[in-house]
């Protein structure tokens, strides 16, 4: 599946549109456009006719057969300081499956007459920002014509899976290795969720193994775990605690009396802008189900009641009441510091005001300080680093849009060059003017 395996997602994982894009589709039309030139010129027996080739004074540019010119092509990022690569795999699908060319209305494969090196998914590649250092992750070799046309959608993939999971793995760093929910499919269209979950996948492990961790990966849709096996996970919206008629703690009582207990409950605490009362009070329903069936011996069925989390997604504009009495009106909006570290005090001392037996108040004690505190709404990497330098005690962050970023720091754009062309059975180097063939050591012969 990655560099982690050194296994390769198989064809079926994508459920290409196969026939349309061998018919350019997808293709931005002016290499549809080259491509149906030089298919031309070859059936018309054209060699190059021009005086002003920039081929080395020992190449002779007599008798080349442009339409069926042989190059090599290498794909890099643009995006500056480290990416993580993403989307090898496709692009590596759509070539063995969409090279080639129709001949009476049969598609001719040539998959098999191209040279491919590639790195895998997962592999770090860093840019200084000229591009005489650029580290290739994709180089073919083979008839230009019979794959022009793909470079719009290898060129896609690279770009927005190697974004979003480049933008994943810093904002684990951010986060100092604390779990990070992936929310983000609300905000692109459903199509792209398979190839946004695995580039999540992907940066997770690729973080583990860079800073010695064991995160595990948290998506939202099953979508987003169609091509490496993941599914989606989740607790309550604000939906359901409307359907509870604004009763946070009873929807959550019935959730966990009806959901299975694989799925963490994490009550969000935000529908009535009062978190910290409401993470109390939700506490103390969720502990009088759970001590009254421990008391019955039913310790299985206790289980469901055990609040895993709370979640705090106070809008950008409202003020938390919890933090109204002390907060600057200009500075306490949404889900800040303050309110953190609120919520997370009232829920270790909550235990103390409830009236329970003496032989229950320890588990009361360790239930209410268990309860992890989830954040979510608005967090990027700039505004978990400020959590963490503060040490905020959140548990958990839950982030969405900022993992689609892509202006400044965040572009991750990556581009395409025919860096050689084949004349008389010898490579020799050809390029537009700033470009070169360049290396990458863990590039690595796929056929």
């Amino acid at each position: 599946m990655s560099l982690f395996n050194k296994q390769r997602l198989q064809d079926e994982t994508f459920k290409l549109d196969i026939d349309r894009m061998r018919q350019g589709w997808y293709t931005d039309k002016y290499f549809f456009n080259i491509a149906y030139m030089l298919e031309q010129l070859a059936a018309s027996g054209y060699t190059y006719q021009g005086s002003r080739s920039l081929l080395p004074q020992d190449v002779t540019p007599e008798g080349i057969d442009c339409g069926d010119i042989e190059v090599e092509m290498q794909w890099f990022t643009r995006r500056t300081g480290h990416t993580i690569v993403v989307g090898v795999d496709k692009a590596l699908s759509m070539l063995r499956q969409c090279t080639g060319y129709f001949q009476d209305g049969e598609y001719i494969n040539t998959a098999d007459k191209l040279e491919v090196w590639a790195v895998h998914d997962g592999s770090k590649v860093t840019y200084d920002g000229n591009t005489a250092h650029i580290k290739p992750i994709m180089r073919v070799r083979g008839r230009y014509r019979d794959f022009a046309m793909l470079e719009t959608s290898t060129l896609g993939i690279f770009t927005r899976a190697s974004r979003v999971a480049t933008n994943v793995y810093n904002t684990l760093i951010a986060a100092s290795g604390k779990p990070l929910l992936f929310f983000p499919a609300r905000f692109d269209l459903h199509e792209v969720q398979a190839a946004d979950g695995y580039a999540y996948n992907i940066a997770i492990q690729r973080y583990n193994m860079d800073y010695a961790e064991e995160l595990g990966p948290f998506i939202s849709t099953d979508a987003q775990g169609d091509w490496w096996g993941g599914a989606g996970g989740g607790t309550v919206a604000h939906a359901a605690i409307a359907s509870f008629l604004g009763d946070t703690a009873e929807a959550m009582l019935a959730f966990a009396r009806i959901l299975p207990a694989s799925i963490p409950r994490i009550a969000l605490v935000d529908f009535n802008n009062d978190c910290v009362n409401e993470s109390i009070h939700v506490a103390r329903a969720m502990f009088d189900a759970y001590r009254r069936l421990l008391a019955e011996g039913k310790k299985e069925e206790a289980q469901r009641y055990k609040l895993y989390g709370v979640r705090l997604d106070t809008s950008n504009d409202l003020r938390d009441e919890s933090v109204a009495p002390l907060g600057d009106p200009a500075l306490d909006l949404g889900v800040t510091p303050r309110l953190v570290f609120l919520v997370r005090q009232g829920l270790d001392q909550a235990w103390k005001k409830w009236n329970i037996p003496d032989e229950w108040q320890a588990e009361a004690r360790q239930f209410c300080e268990d309860v992890k505190i989830v954040v979510s709404g608005g967090f990027n990497p700039e505004k978990i680093t400020r959590f963490e330098k503060l040490h905020v005690p959140a548990d958990i962050y839950a982030v969405g849009s900022s993992l689609f970023d892509n202006h400044g720091p965040t572009v991750n754009d990556y581009t395409a060059d025919v860096v050689r062309v084949k004349l008389h059975g010898k490579w020799v180097d050809l390029s537009k003017v700033g470009r070169q063939a360049c290396e990458n050591p863990e590039l690595e012969r796929v056929w």
